[in-house]
């Protein structure tokens, strides 16, 4: 025992002895490279989060698996491994022709600091069946959730109005703001004069600048990518309303949000928990 202690304690010595000849650290006489097989079993644990969320790009799974953000990015690179993402987007090109609304963008360069301040809004269409079914929702800012949705085969002005109520509803209270694009539902009298009646600051980004409401963006790519890819595999508009509200409620519950690092309804719970302490 002594033996083998002194040899190596003697290795030691000489591995010192090399590595302050040559200039480098004695940790790379003790490096090993890492198993294969940790990447491969890595790889497997980001598959089953991307089957359960199919948008989730890699800092969100580093969040879900607890790990990295660097090493989950490395070695999706190294098995080509890709979140889904939709590229085509809709533009509202008759929106994009019509005057300048008379509201201006009230909340650009602020951000709340306590929910139902900012809401945020707007609508996409979703096809079913050679049809169109229009979403609209309502985003608190500050907790990034949906407090507000509603659902309609028409895009008019009650689809807005409905959501805004939904949200009212579900929150208890209204918010200091709501931001929207200028489209002629957001723009139109009937709605303007409901948010402004019930003492609501009326926010519009500027014409053509989806990136002043990029929240909602953002929001609406990755919906339809946790929807699913082919909307029709539904076998009736009852199911596929049914889908939409799991959607909705799945990213409001359990879809991690990257700047949270939480799903927002998390969040939400722990910021009345700080107040309550």
């Amino acid at each position: 025992m002594v033996k083998d202690e002194l040899a190596i304690r003697a290795i030691e010595l000489k591995d010192n002895l090399v590595a302050r000849f040559l200039g480098i650290s004695q940790s790379v006489f003790f490096y090993r490279p890492k198993l294969v097989n940790e990447d491969s079993k890595l790889k497997e644990q980001i598959l089953s989060v991307l089957e359960s969320n199919p948008s989730y790009g890699h800092r969100r799974i580093a969040l879900a698996l607890g790990i990295n953000k660097k090493r989950v990015r490395r070695v999706m690179k190294q098995f080509n491994i890709k979140p889904y993402k939709r590229k085509r987007k809709w533009r509202k090109r008759r929106d994009e022709r019509r005057p300048e609304a008379q509201f201006q963008n009230l909340i650009k360069g602020s951000f709340p600091i306590v929910p139902n301040i900012t809401w945020v809004s707007d609508f996409t269409y979703l096809r079913f069946n050679s049809r169109f079914i229009y979403l609209c929702t309502f985003m608190d800012l500050f907790t990034r959730e949906i407090v507000g949705w509603s659902l309609s085969t028409r895009h008019t002005k009650d689809l807005i109005i409905e959501a805004f109520f939904d949200g009212f509803q579900n929150q208890g209270r209204l918010p200091k703001f709501v931001h929207s694009d200028q489209g002629v539902e957001y723009n139109c009298h009937d709605y303007t004069k409901l948010i402004i009646d019930l003492g609501v600051t009326v926010s519009m980004s500027k014409k053509a600048s989806p990136w002043e409401n990029g929240y909602q963006e953002s929001f609406y790519d990755n919906f339809k990518t946790d929807l699913g890819l082919e909307f029709d595999r539904f076998d009736s508009i009852g199911h596929f309303v049914e889908a939409i509200h799991q959607t909705v409620n799945y990213y409001n519950q359990r879809r991690i949000h990257t700047s949270l690092k939480m799903p927002p309804s998390q969040f939400r719970r722990q910021h009345y928990l700080r107040l309550a302490g």
